[in-house]
């Protein structure tokens, strides 16, 4: 079966190569110089810090840790297995971090088991070539607008995920119950993209999945937040659907794509500073 376990120790990774799409490269989460960070990122610093800093100097803190972020927001899943798997397998780090398919699911008219069967490609080319392959679910958004009707489909793709894992051997990453994201909080106003804290979560819970010890509990509660009353969620709500969804939903009628002129933002194994 799938280990996706949170107890099994681990020796630790001296490399790490993330692929896959806005979730992945971090949007919502940006760094002091402009780019964003994400729970990869994050990750990569735990993972680091797991290893012995023998190799430690003035100029890398992390020893002889490498990692590479070759995710590009908007990709669709044939996008990342035609333009970051060729790499990931070039660069044959220790682990890979393959979460795609999502934008798939979001288009009309999408069938989650054709999606799936192409992840499955994807994940038997990695395989193939890399350590060890981690696998992500989608999230629950049953209470996000709009994308709540497309529950159904993500529980489905989920399902073809955590199958497609057992054969494979990959751990998971089950983002679908980690609870804590599902708060608003967890959320950029974009209500697409994970907050710094929610990537923070993730970057936890995926170091957890991975056999290692962490910092902090990702299922930790949030404080109490004052009540909202209607006329406050539909003032959000208007904002929301005029700032975020209505350019979306135009990029998608242009046939545009928010990673259009944009590359990856590390698309070598390098030192963490």
């Amino acid at each position: 079966m799938a280990d996706d376990s949170r107890t099994t120790g681990n020796s630790g990774f001296g490399s790490y190569a993330a692929i896959g799409d806005s979730f992945t490269e971090g949007v919502g989460d940006p760094g002091p110089d402009g780019q964003f960070v994400g729970w990869a990122d994050r990750l990569a610093v735990l993972l680091a810090d797991q290893l012995p800093d023998s190799g430690a100097t003035a100029d890398t803190a992390h020893g002889d840790f490498r990692y590479a972020n070759l995710a590009v927001r908007g990709r669709l899943l044939d996008q990342v297995a035609e333009e970051q798997i060729p790499r990931a397998r070039e660069l044959a780090p220790d682990l890979v971090t393959f979460c795609a398919g999502g934008n798939d699911i979001l288009r009309p008219g999408s069938d989650p088991d054709d999606v799936a069967e192409r992840f499955e490609r994807a994940v038997a080319d990695l395989t193939g070539s890399v350590g060890t392959v981690l696998l992500t679910t989608g999230f629950d958004t049953r209470g996000v607008p709009v994308l709540r009707h497309l529950r159904g489909k993500i529980a489905t793709f989920n399902a073809h995920t955590r199958a497609i894992a057992d054969r494979y051997g990959c751990p998971v990453l089950d983002l679908w119950s980690l609870k804590t994201v599902q708060d608003r909080r967890a959320w950029d106003g974009d209500r697409l993209h994970l907050s710094p804290e929610g990537h923070t979560r993730v970057a936890l819970r995926a170091a957890q999945v991975l056999g290692f010890e962490v910092p902090a509990d990702p299922d930790q509660p949030w404080p109490p937040l004052p009540p909202r009353g209607t006329l406050e969620e539909r003032r959000d709500d208007i904002h929301w659907a005029r700032e975020y969804l209505v350019p979306w939903i135009g990029r998608r009628l242009r046939g545009e794509s928010s990673g259009d002129h944009v590359e990856a933002k590390r698309p070598d194994l390098l030192p963490l500073p």
